[in-house]
């Protein structure tokens, strides 16, 4: 059996329904008015132990429910979740001592005082042995980077220092899952290549099972192999990212400049033309047609003056994946 296994959950927020103005207002304060919304609808996946997947959506697509599913927060409305052979809800205390979680909009540190001290009254909470406590506890610093700044107060830390440090927090007790949540957003350039670099590091080295989800698809890019798209409360993609390179990262855009006007273009791998200023964007399937043999083609009928390729990278990839299915 998969270490992770998620059958068919689902869940349901009932909400309450209220336009806006004072007489609505008046009467919700009476008889108040509820709508209920599927925000995951009998979503099922499967995750062994060791993998890196990125789970990916638009804003409302369902992410955080999930995740908050898996990490015991909420109760599905339906289905049953396993990890690890356990239920995050039911076996709720004993399962948190295998998780670690990092939300980057929201903090476990105590804002006032270092983050060494956070760490020292995570210690405590989990109950861990001092000794292995202080290896781990120098052995996360040094390698993300943090040696002086665990020892300001954490509202005087820049975002990257902060980030790093509550990826600290949550591998202390050696945790069999890391579940991530924006864990780059808003870093610099250095800050994201050093939680990245140590993301692969404790995955390759201690087997961690890491659930990503972002809206940095570089992060997907460099992390995952593999990704579960979710739009509208339900999984509509579970596979390769390189399947999904290979379908769509062949689509190569090519500006062309020119006063002539072109016309009746019908060759194999053409996928669209559309007028632009001083000329025409195509886009071409690199995989039926050559960039070479495209450009070669229209050079011999109309007079280039200027040209431009662009490459698909994978937020265009994501892009093309999200407009196939409508989400």
């Amino acid at each position: 059996m998969s270490y992770i296994v998620v059958d068919g959950i689902s869940k349901t927020f009932k909400v309450a329904k209220r336009n806006s103005g004072l007489k609505s207002a008046l009467k919700s304060f009476f008889k108040r008015e509820y709508v209920t919304i599927d925000a995951v609808k009998d979503v099922s996946f499967s995750i062994e132990k060791g993998e890196i997947v990125g789970y990916i959506g638009p804003n409302g697509a369902g992410k955080s429910t999930t995740i908050k599913m898996l990490c015991g927060i909420l109760l599905p409305t339906a289905g049953n979740i396993k990890v690890g052979g356990l239920n995050p809800f039911e076996d709720r205390k004993k399962y948190v001592s295998n998780i670690g979680v990092v939300f980057g909009q929201k903090s476990q540190l105590a804002w006032d005082i270092p983050a060494e001290d956070t760490f020292d009254l995570l210690r405590d909470i989990y109950k861990l042995d001092n000794n292995k406590y202080q290896k781990n506890k120098e052995e996360l610093i040094k390698l993300l980077d943090i040696e002086e700044v665990i020892k300001k107060p954490v509202r005087s830390l820049s975002l990257g220092q902060r980030m790093r440090c509550e990826i600290v927090a949550s591998l202390l007790h050696e945790p069999k899952i890391l579940f991530l949540d924006e864990p780059t957003i808003g870093l610099d350039a250095k800050s994201k290549k050093i939680v990245r670099d140590f993301i692969l590091k404790i995955n390759k080295e201690k087997k961690v099972t890491i659930i990503l989800t972002t809206h940095d698809m570089t992060d997907i890019d460099k992390l995952a192999n593999r990704i579960i798209l979710i739009g509208k409360g339900q999984i509509l993609y579970d596979g390769s990212l390189n399947k999904l390179k290979s379908k769509y990262g062949s689509y190569k855009s090519i500006t062309i400049n020119t006063k002539e006007r072109i016309e009746n273009i019908k060759l194999k791998g053409l996928i669209s033309k559309k007028k632009v200023d001083n000329g025409y964007n195509f886009i071409i399937d690199s995989n039926l047609i050559t960039i070479s043999k495209f450009i070669n083609y229209i050079s011999k009928k109309y007079q280039i003056n200027d040209l431009e390729i662009y490459n698909e990278n994978i937020e265009d990839v994501i892009l093309k994946l999200y407009q196939d299915y409508e989400i």
